[in-house]
């Protein structure tokens, strides 16, 4: 096998990698358990995940992405050698080109420790991309034409919102907070309203199965287990979609509040491309029940979810090799 092209989503929750001509072929939580005594890696992905808050004194499980940026340099780079040897599945004749996105907000020191990060876990060429572009490659827009989209990515880390026209982003903002903080958001609201620890794992089922930004017309309920505070011992509560909502109202509001601040410094021709062609929404935090909705309603511009919401920044990525040689987007190296 020659020298191949990869496209790697490089984000706080999961790592995604694409390769060309084969679609995305993994997929696992960017999670790493190291034995503290020897400093060696333990479990890499969905292994790790699963030691997350189980683990004894000398294991940790450790995230080396946060808020979409690396927080430990050599874990991760260790974590990206692993995924590219995973994916790839044999040894290669020649090192691979490897594009990897980064939030729109990276200081350019964050974007080079990316970039080092991915050559030393093995890429002959790497192109760093912004993750609002990768997006909007990923859902199918032609982001080369003269037109305005406006893409909303919402992934673990870090919320994207920005707009594209010929190839290049106008306007566009990162906040931190998106899946994570939703995460942490279902936590604090259990400890204040139940007096109940739950942790990271259950906080993210309930925001799947019960998590709502828009109100239900029939609400949902799921049984959650955690540690009383008061007595110290476990114990199972049902909790409802309209307090989900109240938990996440907060966080929520700052996503809106993004996409509204964007629109407003986003120039009147291009807002009148978005308000005809919508809002794309990707990522797995665009997935929160009723979030397309509620943007639909604060801004009275329809939302859409794209197909495969989740793998969009992956896919993206590696199509970007492709629209490179095709002289669409301007490479940075």
């Amino acid at each position: 096998m020659l020298g191949t092209d990869i496209g790697i989503d490089l984000g706080t929750a999961s790592v995604l990698v694409y390769i060309r001509g084969q679609g995305t072929v993994l997929q696992e939580p960017s999670v790493v358990a190291i034995d503290k005594n020897t400093d060696s890696i333990l479990a890499v992905g969905e292994e790790a995940r699963s030691m997350l808050g189980r683990t004894p004194g000398n294991i940790v499980a450790i995230r080396p992405l946060r808020e979409g940026v690396i927080s430990d340099y050599s874990i991760t780079e260790k974590m990206l050698k692993y995924f590219i040897n995973k994916a790839v599945g044999r040894p290669l004749l020649r090192k691979p080109r490897i594009a990897v996105c980064v939030p729109s907000s990276v200081t350019e020191v964050e974007r080079r420790a990316v970039e080092d990060a991915t050559r030393q876990a093995g890429a002959r060429q790497v192109y760093v991309i912004e993750e609002p572009i990768a997006a909007a490659i990923g859902a199918g827009i032609d982001i080369a034409r003269a037109c305005g989209s406006m893409v909303v990515d919402i992934g673990g880390g870090t919320t994207d919102v920005a707009v594209i026209s010929l190839g290049g982003t106008v306007v566009s903002t990162s906040i931190k907070i998106a899946g994570d903080n939703f995460d942490e958001a279902i936590i604090r609201y259990m400890r204040k309203k139940h007096n109940i620890l739950i942790g990271e794992r259950s906080a993210e089922e309930l925001k799947i199965n019960i998590g709502t930004a828009f109100t239900r017309s029939v609400p949902v309920c799921m049984d959650v287990r955690g540690r009383n505070l008061v007595t110290g011992l476990p114990k199972t509560i049902t909790v409802t979609s309209e307090e989900m909502q109240e938990a996440l109202h907060e966080s929520i509001a700052s996503v809106v509040e993004a996409v509204h601040m964007v629109l407003e410094k986003t120039p009147p021709e291009l807002s009148s491309d978005i308000a005809d062609r919508g809002i794309v929404m990707t990522g797995g935090g665009s997935l929160l029940y009723g979030l397309d909705r509620l943007l639909k309603e604060k801004t009275g511009i329809n939302a859409i979810i794209a197909d495969e919401a989740i793998s969009c920044v992956a896919v993206g990525t590696g199509k970007y090799i492709d629209y490179m040689s095709m002289g669409k987007v301007n490479p940075r190296q």
